[in-house]
């Protein structure tokens, strides 16, 4: 399986990093390595010096697709979950500067939490309010009615550059609010009134 997540896909989260607002979806893929092991903690890494969170709806991918048509990629999904990419936000900004690859600061070993996933009927996908909470207070508070792509528009862009294969995770993006963790800090992610995940940082 893959995991192929996307950035800056809400509008006010690519202000508070004072990025340029893109002409299509950004891309970057991170290794199965990178996900974090249920009920493990996350430990920073001992080269990083500022792990940011950034907490993001999931698609589960159920069957194998190619050039797959927007009118027709819900068909290639039933399960949504939250999880959190987390990134080394000093390391991305060097690489940005020097125009590299983003992998180092984000494809690192446990740097995908992956929560629990339950059947997208359940939701109203247009609609769907998410939050992250911090050592109890709310630090991101998410709407899918915000995403300049929405899930259906993501799934037939990147299905026309990777081939999807069932277990495949997409990353959809993150809204505003992302700030640096630190040892002790217990992030909780809430899908609409339901608790997905709880990881402590060491």
């Amino acid at each position: 399986m893959k995991i192929i997540c996307i950035g800056r896909n809400y509008a006010k989260h690519i202000e508070e990093l004072a990025n340029e607002r893109p002409e299509t979806p950004v891309v970057f893929l991170k290794p199965d390595s990178a996900i974090l092991p249920k009920k493990m903690p996350f430990f920073i890494p001992p080269f990083a010096n500022s792990i940011h969170y950034e907490v993001e709806v999931l698609v589960k991918i159920n069957k194998v697709g190619k050039y797959i048509d927007a009118k027709f990629a819900h068909k290639y999904y039933d399960e949504i979950g939250l999880g959190i990419d987390f990134t080394d936000r000093e390391m991305q900004s060097k690489l940005k500067e020097k125009g590299l690859p983003w992998e180092k600061a984000k494809a690192f070993d446990g740097s995908a939490v992956v929560g629990e996933f339950y059947p997208k009927e359940q939701f109203d996908l247009e609609n769907l309010n998410f939050q992250l909470i911090k050592n109890d207070a709310i630090v991101q508070d998410g709407n899918t009615n915000s995403m300049l792509w929405k899930i259906d528009e993501l799934i037939a862009y990147v299905s026309q550059y990777f081939t999807l294969k069932k277990g495949d995770l997409i990353f959809t993006g993150t809204p505003a609010g992302v700030g640096k963790v630190a040892s002790n800090d217990v992030l909780i992610g809430i899908l609409e009134d339901k608790e997905v995940f709880q990881v402590k940082v060491k």
